[in-house]
């Protein structure tokens, strides 16, 4: 999907040289939608592989090859889910601050220049 921007959207897969995949369009078309399934299936897995995880430790009896098996299995569903995370948030819109400060000082302002009431 291109976002107002001009954004290409970061694909859910790698091309078959491991280097990341984009799309342009409009995010209605065949591959959007196959992304979008992708991404889906991904989060589905991350959530099965986290309570597996719980799972295994809270048993608190577990094999040097259960613990193994797990650490790749997170490692996989942690980088796709950061993968659909830079993914969705590079075609969000850009925030009306860049400097999360100013926000804080906006506020703080702004709480300064109201009234305290007594009770």
């Amino acid at each position: 999907m291109v976002s107002p921007a001009g954004q290409l959207r970061l694909l859910p897969w790698a091309g078959s040289d491991g280097k990341p995949c984009y799309l342009a369009g409009e995010g209605t078309g065949y591959l959007s939608r196959l992304a979008d399934n992708v991404e889906s299936a991904q989060l589905g897995l991350a959530r099965e592989v986290i309570q597996e995880a719980q799972r295994v430790l809270d048993d608190r009896q577990w094999t040097q090859g259960e613990l193994h098996l797990l650490t790749v299995q997170l490692i996989e569903a942690l980088a796709n889910v950061h993968r659909i995370a830079v993914s969705r948030g590079e075609r969000l819109p850009s925030p009306a601050y860049q400097d999360l400060d100013a926000i804080v000082d906006e506020d703080d302002e702004l709480n300064a220049s109201q009234p305290t009431q007594r009770a």
